[in-house]
């Protein structure tokens, strides 16, 4: 704010002496009243000013400050009490004086056109903004708040806001009392009435005076995107059913992208399964190997065909064989007395898939190796043998050939697995995928929780697109679940994100022309070159239709024209 000196109100109107004879003088040329004209005295640094007893009608003196012209009108108020008069001095000389009168007409001026600003500006928004006083009578009450409540601005202003709501409803009394401000939260100002809420406590001289509220009626929108949300909910719904139906016209509807990286992968898969050869899918945790694994059942078998899948990893040595080759009745103590089928015999005419397949024990695999080799098995306790015919599929996240090395896996085993050999890439390096993925999951988990969620901050999503994903789509999933269970209001919150998202500061993502190690940039600028690298590998992926890239994107299509100008994309 600018602050004024005294300067620009010093009245020039007056005389002054610098001898007491001169005043002598002129008292008796002015004989009993003094003009319109002020009179000073000024003697050795000091001035008084000549002025008239009201009562006795004689002249006396009354000692006046000196204050230079740069004197601000501000400390001029501090000494109103004191002096109502000043005499104004620059550069030595005297040039005029000041009045506690003139000051304070200023002031008033001043206050009475910033309320007239005020209420203009009240009388102009849309919004409802309230103001209460320490006491929390109303002291400002818009038209925005007529409309929104039905209050009339003269029956509200003076009074004590709780005669008009009742005080559980009142956010600006948590704000009066605890001197705490609100941000854009949702709140239920009545049972019919839905706002967006900012509060503030007004601080004066380090104490609370008071507390002002500004809200937004949002009850229609909130109906809105409750309804908008349960359409939503009724298609995802379809949409499962649908993919059940269709599955076998595109087998991999239920994996999510479009990147370069994973669509090599896909025709790769296609090819694949043109096959009945052994397939082995290598591929990090939770990179959805068996995904992979349905698609390929589905594009090599009949509609009925069973898949039967297994985990590796999840069955303890001494059950492992009876799971795969089942057991006949009382083969040993606990066993089911009408005997078990097991997984191969499942299998027939269908896909069996090993998950996690480096971790079969290794006296179990030189007989799982016979039963690929022969076709043929001994249940658990049984003398006769049974016939199969099965595709397989394994998967593993494991280095296959280091356990070869290590004595933990059968190199002949291995060779009839490693028929056909896929890699699903790991997250990081398909961050492009990352937004389909957040934008899928948060629409999935918001249905699962019963929780509509209103859009992700920029913020969120530039902390998870710089993550490098170790857990791949499996974490990627339970973060946004994650989020969606600590939501508040419709809005995913960045303090909901595990710390090692939060504070990870590792742009790990194998991009192109991005490599961070040679240069030192800016966070700004390698977000930037992620973000173009992304829109950039999804219009090559779609062609160039950029109606299609924004909706895989998960954003307007204006947005992604603002960003290819922004990023200065070349197409």
């Amino acid at each position: 704010m600018h602050t004024r000196t005294v300067r620009s109100f010093v009245n020039r109107n007056f005389k002054i002496f610098y001898n007491k004879e001169d005043i002598y003088k002129l008292r008796k040329k002015l004989k009993h009243t003094l003009d319109d004209t002020y009179y000073f005295l000024y003697e050795d640094n000091l001035a008084y000013l000549l002025t008239q007893d009201s009562l006795t009608e004689e002249f006396v003196f009354i000692n006046v400050p000196i204050k230079e012209s740069s004197f601000t009108i501000e400390s001029y108020v501090s000494q109103f009490s004191l002096h109502s008069i000043f005499l104004i001095r620059e550069q030595s000389a005297i040039i005029g004086y000041v009045t506690t009168t003139a000051i304070m007409k200023y002031f008033f001026e001043k206050y009475e056109k910033q309320k007239q600003f005020i209420e203009t500006i009240l009388k102009t928004s849309e919004n409802s903004y309230t103001a209460i006083d320490q006491d929390s009578k109303v002291v400002y009450w818009s038209k925005g708040a007529e409309r929104l409540f039905g209050i009339k601005r003269e029956s509200v202003i003076g009074k004590p806001i709780t005669n008009f709501f009742e005080k559980e409803n009142l956010e600006i009394l948590n704000t009066l009392h605890n001197s705490l401000s609100v941000h854009r939260r949702q709140h239920q100002a009545r049972n019919d009435l839905v706002v967006l809420i900012n509060s503030n406590p007004v601080i004066y001289a380090g104490k609370t005076i008071g507390a002002v509220v500004s809200e937004e009626d949002i009850t229609s929108q909130v109906h809105l995107n409750n309804e908008l949300y349960k359409t939503s909910e009724n298609l995802f719904s379809l949409e499962k059913e649908i993919r059940k139906t269709t599955s076998s016209n595109n087998p991999f509807s239920d994996i999510r992208g479009g990147s370069s990286a994973l669509d090599k992968t896909k025709n790769f898969t296609k090819k694949a399964a043109e096959t009945d050869a052994a397939i082995l899918i290598n591929g990090e945790s939770g990179v959805g190997k068996e995904l992979f694994a349905k698609a390929i059942h589905n594009m090599r078998e009949k509609e009925n065909a069973p898949y039967i899948a297994i985990n590796c990893g999840a069955i303890s040595n001494s059950l492992f064989e009876s799971e795969i080759f089942g057991y006949e009745k009382g083969a040993f103590s606990g066993a089911d007395s009408k005997g078990k089928k097991g997984k191969a015999q499942l299998a027939q005419g269908g896909t069996l898939f090993l998950d996690e397949i480096g971790e079969m024990p290794f006296e179990m695999q030189v007989k799982f190796l016979r039963l690929l080799q022969e076709k043929k098995f001994y249940p658990v306790g049984g003398t006769k043998e049974v016939e199969v015919d099965f595709r397989l599929i394994a998967a593993t996240n494991r280095n296959l050939t280091e356990l070869i090395k290590e004595g933990e896996f059968r190199e002949d085993l291995f060779y009839r697995l490693n028929v056909v050999n896929i890699n699903v890439p790991p997250l990081r390096e398909r961050p492009e995928d990352v937004v389909e993925l957040i934008h899928y999951f948060v629409y999935e988990m918001s249905i699962k929780y019963n929780k509509p969620i209103y859009g992700i901050s920029q913020k969120i999503m530039q902390s998870l697109l710089k993550y490098s994903w170790p857990g791949n789509i499996r974490e990627l999933k339970n973060i946004v679940e994650r989020m969606i269970i600590f939501s508040e209001n419709g809005n995913l919150t960045h303090e909901s994100l595990p710390n090692e998202v939060e504070n990870h500061d590792d742009m790990s993502f194998n991009i192109s022309n991005m490599d961070i190690n040679k240069t030192p940039k800016t966070l700004q600028t390698q977000l930037e070159n992620v973000e173009r690298d992304i829109i950039t590998q999804q219009l090559n992926a779609v062609e160039g239709n950029k109606a299609k890239c924004a909706d895989i994107l998960g954003v307007t299509r204006a947005t992604l024209y603002n960003r290819i100008n922004k990023l200065s994309i070349n197409l």
